[in-house]
């Protein structure tokens, strides 16, 4: 197929991968593979290309869990480094481009159909306002799409690795606890999956994995699991809360990834909103960001496909 695109999504732990033609996404070309089977991302590909036969791969883009810069990315919760060199060689890609998986998702936001979209928090959106997606999973981190002459500029971030927010006595003991393992005592520290089963444990719990600390939460039997949740939702209103006035996100918030949709359920009932609109005489601003869980696992391979295209374009 001419002018065929390869798309990657490479988090922490799994990698998913598809193909894209001018009109987007091919949503059959999908597959997601388990990083722990390979030592890098450019024999991940290749095994990919391998097994579906596509023909010759014109252009990729990777979104990848970790910062880029000059030269490649270096993941962050992964020993790998991803050089653009090696993904030409193993694709034969003849373009070859590297965006933060962050970047990637937000770049979909325009494409996703309205069933990947599920309320959370209504509000009254500014539509012309940058719309900040926050992921949550194996690590945390943010990206913001701005509307600028009919295309979306992305620009890349790290936030997950800026400073928790200074709390009551509870919350400080907390991040006091965590600057035992994270000296810098990053966000996603306490926010993320591993950061919520470490709140979890600091509260005297023993769940062996989040998924079970949701469920107990959900049966109303594990009080230390309640709690967790309580002091989770808590923590996310405030850091989202900055994070939107950081960025004036007032076309609304997004969260992506599977500890935002394992929590989701419980944040419209929890301390969740009060917490997110604390903001003193601009509460009135955050209490207008509507709040949206996105579903769609495909999100960033879209957002690739998008960024591509607006490069390429038709």
């Amino acid at each position: 197929m001419a002018d065929l695109r390869l798309l990657a999504d490479v988090g922490g732990t799994n990698t998913r991968v598809g193909l894209a033609d001018h009109r987007g996404l091919r949503p059959d070309s999908t597959r997601s593979y388990a990083n722990a089977g390979f030592a890098g991302l450019a024999p991940l590909l290749a095994a990919y290309l391998d097994a579906v036969q596509p023909g010759p791969v014109a252009a990729l883009c990777a979104g990848v869990a970790g910062p880029v810069r000059t030269g490649g990315a270096q993941l962050t919760n992964l020993d790998w480094f991803i050089a653009p060199d090696d993904l030409r060689t193993a694709t034969g890609a003849g373009q070859v481009h590297l965006i933060n998986d962050l970047q990637a998702q937000a770049c979909a936001l325009d494409d996703l159909p309205d069933s990947a979209l599920v309320p959370i928090l209504p509000g009254q959106p500014q539509p012309d306002g940058a719309r900040l997606v926050l992921g949550l999973g194996t690590g945390c981190n943010v990206a913001v799409a701005h509307r600028v002459g009919g295309r979306l500029f992305v620009p890349a971030a790290e936030s997950g690795h800026t400073g928790l927010p200074h709390g009551d006595a509870r919350l400080n003991a907390l991040t006091e606890h965590l600057a035992q393992t994270h000296p810098h005592k990053p966000i996603e520290a306490a926010l993320s999956g591993p950061g919520l089963l470490r709140l979890h444990r600091w509260l005297g719990g023993a769940a062996s994995d989040t998924r079970q600390i949701i469920h107990n939460h959900a049966d109303g039997t594990d009080a230390v699991a309640s709690e967790t949740l309580r002091i989770f939702t808590r923590l996310l209103g405030t850091v989202a809360g900055d994070l939107c006035l950081h960025h004036m996100a007032t076309g609304g918030l997004y969260l992506i990834g599977g500890t935002a949709r394992a929590i989701a359920p419980y944040l419209a009932a929890s301390d969740f909103p009060e917490s997110f609109a604390a903001k003193g005489p601009y509460s009135a601003i955050l209490r207008d960001i509507p709040v949206t869980l996105i579903t769609d696992d495909t999100a960033a391979l879209r957002g690739c496909a998008r960024y591509l295209a607006q490069l390429r374009p038709e």
